[in-house]
């Protein structure tokens, strides 16, 4: 009987329910029926418990519980998103948790029912919560901010409860928790637990803001009274539904409601809509959702967006989208890094390259801001074939290279997003992040570092040149057509260089319609013995052929100059920052690289300092111990086994 109370209060409380309702594309779904055997325990202690209320006081029904809440919070997902202090310094919200924990303990203690019977006859009816049984888990609420209210398309819906009871996680009912925690039987991976009772959610996953505009090269910036164009870039991989259902072995350990793409989308979107990116990429975004939900969504929250499905028969891509009256589209270049015969190309993986003017606000004046080229990728995942991570990074550096070059030569600022499948200080990193990489000889593996395979007989290793002259890339990556010097007008030669072609083959045949003179147009020169070496002596070619065959050394290099926005390490923790956990095991693949200005090159790594991009601020990472107290990625509350990427940035604003 406890248990059957236990259970039913414990669905009133934190009966799951989605987050948003999204007009027009999806509905949501409410509490669940209760099961047959809870129905008939929960109706027979109501009827027990009916007989010692007065008469006055009436029995709840059996189906919907009323229950009147003090205090409007925010739950679920929004309370990762709210200031802790801010929950902890309201008075409202501090007398509501000390009540709901007082209450929690005494539905615990010998005289539980008596107690609760006397609870639940003693509240009105002012709003009806359907009792949920087959999914008591944390409950996901919208947010009820600002900014939420204003945006079109999204239908909030305003809960009123505790967060210090609804922020409390739930591992599964009271009849299936067993006495000891029991690890998810995953071989060869860190196992996963419930999350203790003890232990709210909301603290488990909090993120901090982490102000960087204190950094002197911005301070200086400010002192100088040099305005910025502030902008907010998110990175996501948001986990598409088809690659769910053909890997759900990966997903074992998580409630199968969760994992639902109904679920799921309200918490994303609610997600990105309270951090309001100026610019969103996207990866893994399946095909049919983006087209029918997301993209419809997205535009009425003032995003323009495009998109790039996988090649072959894959049905997810990327998407790049911003903000329609921050930037205008200036170029775009879907990439397919899918080459028929080339071994080393032979995958469906894709990106996207866009050129965005900003735009300034009004009343500037003549103010001018350089544009922004912004790149989005997924790099295959195979920790075997490095070959390919590498040679599609190459070829999305070669189009970054086209698109952002100016007329005079250099870069405009460029910001790279993306799930790059490679941990953080490996071969595929250190090249973006350095701009050189000696390649040949290196075990395909561990150009990712995703894994250790040196205990393989047999490995395989990247020969000199990684990609064939037909690609059309240099060992710089280039393109061969950007790094050949244009004709401009008649070209001009010295007279010593031509001199030295006046005895070849071509030069001593005797035209055929050449007038004979004798004397004048019959004799053949001959070349003396220094100016016939001089003649055989093969001249340097100035062409494609010189330029890829530097790739042969095995050393590649792109001059972009990228750094992370992300430091991967936690020092407040002592441990590395973690984006995504595959199995229980944590690692950081997905990333975001902007353009810096270098100062140094020690010990190998290349040191870098703000240009004319600076970064103001990031949202920080979690670490892997921190997300086994949540059960690890997805969850209730994170609705995909990556988390999100959010970074700041000022362009410097200058006088035309």
């Amino acid at each position: 009987m406890t248990d059957a109370f236990f259970t039913c209060r414990k669905n009133v409380l934190l009966a799951k329910s989605p987050s948003t309702q999204i007009e027009d594309v999806f509905a949501a779904t409410r509490g669940r029926s209760v099961p047959e055997e809870q129905e008939a325990l929960l109706q027979q202690w109501l009827e027990e418990g009916a007989e010692n209320l007065p008469a006055s006081e009436s029995v709840p029904a059996v189906r919907k519980v009323s229950v009147t809440l003090t205090s409007d919070w925010l739950e679920g997902s929004e309370l990762l998103m709210t200031s802790l202090s801010d929950l902890n310094t309201s008075p409202e919200v501090t007398r509501c948790a000390d009540q709901q924990l007082s209450e929690l303990n005494a539905l615990a203690s010998s005289e539980l029912q008596d107690h609760a019977v006397a609870e639940l006859a003693r509240l009105p009816a002012e709003e009806a919560v359907t009792v949920g049984g087959s999914a008591p888990w944390a409950a996901v609420v919208p947010q009820t901010d600002h900014q939420t209210a204003g945006c079109a398309g999204i239908n909030v819906e305003v809960l009123n409860d505790d967060p210090a009871v609804l922020g409390w996680s739930l591992a599964c009912d009271a009849e299936t928790v067993p006495p000891v925690l029991p690890a998810w039987p995953i071989q060869d991976a860190v196992p996963f637990y419930p999350v203790p009772t003890e232990v709210p959610y909301h603290e488990i996953l909090w993120r901090d803001w982490e102000d960087l505009s204190v950094q002197p090269c911005v301070l200086e910036q400010v002192s100088k009274n040099t305005p910025l164009f502030e902008f907010r870039v998110m990175s996501y991989n948001i986990l598409a539904q088809d690659l769910v259902e053909q890997g759900l072995d990966l997903y074992v350990h998580c409630h199968p409601d969760i994992l639902n793409w109904s679920y799921r989308l309200p918490n994303l979107l609610q997600e990105i809509q309270h951090w309001d990116p100026d610019v969103l990429c996207l990866q893994e975004v399946q095909e049919n959702h983006y087209w029918e939900q997301l993209e419809p969504t997205f535009k009425e929250m003032g995003f323009a967006c495009f998109y790039k499905r996988r090649t072959g028969t894959k049905t997810d891509g990327c998407a790049v989208c911003y903000k329609h009256n921050r930037f205008q589209l200036i170029s775009l270049s879907p990439i397919e890094y899918f080459r028929p015969g080339l071994d080393v190309l032979n995958r469906d993986n894709v990106g996207l390259v866009l050129l965005l003017q900003p735009v300034l606000p009004e009343g500037l004046g003549l103010k001018a801001v350089s544009p922004l080229c912004v790149a989005n990728t997924h790099v295959l995942f195979n920790p075997r074939r490095g070959d390919i991570k590498l040679a599609q990074v190459a070829l999305l550096l070669a189009e970054i290279d086209k698109i952002a070059r100016t007329t005079e030569g250099s870069y405009y600022p460029v910001i790279l997003c993306g799930d790059l499948n490679s941990v953080p200080d490996s071969p595929l990193y250190k090249f973006i992040r350095n701009g050189e990489l000696s390649y040949h000889g290196m075990p395909a593996w561990k150009v990712s570092g995703q894994e250790d395979f040196s205990q393989q007989l047999y490995s395989r290793k990247l020969l000199a040149p990684l990609w064939p002259s037909s690609l059309g890339v240099t060992d710089k990556c280039q393109y061969v057509t950007l790094c050949q010097p244009k004709k401009l007008g008649r070209r001009e030669y010295s007279r010593d260089f031509l001199l030295q072609f006046r005895f070849c083959d071509v030069a001593c045949e005797r035209p055929p319609q050449l007038v004979l003179l004798e004397g004048v147009t019959d004799a053949k020169p001959v070349a003396s013995a220094r100016e016939y070496s001089a003649m055989t002596a093969v001249p340097k070619r100035h062409n494609s052929l010189s330029l890829l065959g530097k790739q042969c050394s095995g050393v590649i290099q792109h001059g972009l100059n990228l750094t992370s926005v992300y430091s991967h390490f936690l020092p407040q923790r002592g441990r590395p920052e973690v984006t995504t956990m595959p199995m229980g095991l944590g690692a950081t693949v997905d990333y975001i690289f902007y353009s810096a200005e270098p100062v140094e090159n020690k010990a190998g790594r290349r040191l870098y300092k703000d240009g004319a991009l600076k970064l103001l601020g990031r949202l920080s990472l979690l670490s892997e111990d921190v997300l086994l107290m949540a059960n690890g990625l997805p969850n209730h509350f994170c609705s995909s086994d990556h988390l999100c990427l959010l970074a700041s940035f000022g362009l410097e604003i200058s006088s035309l």
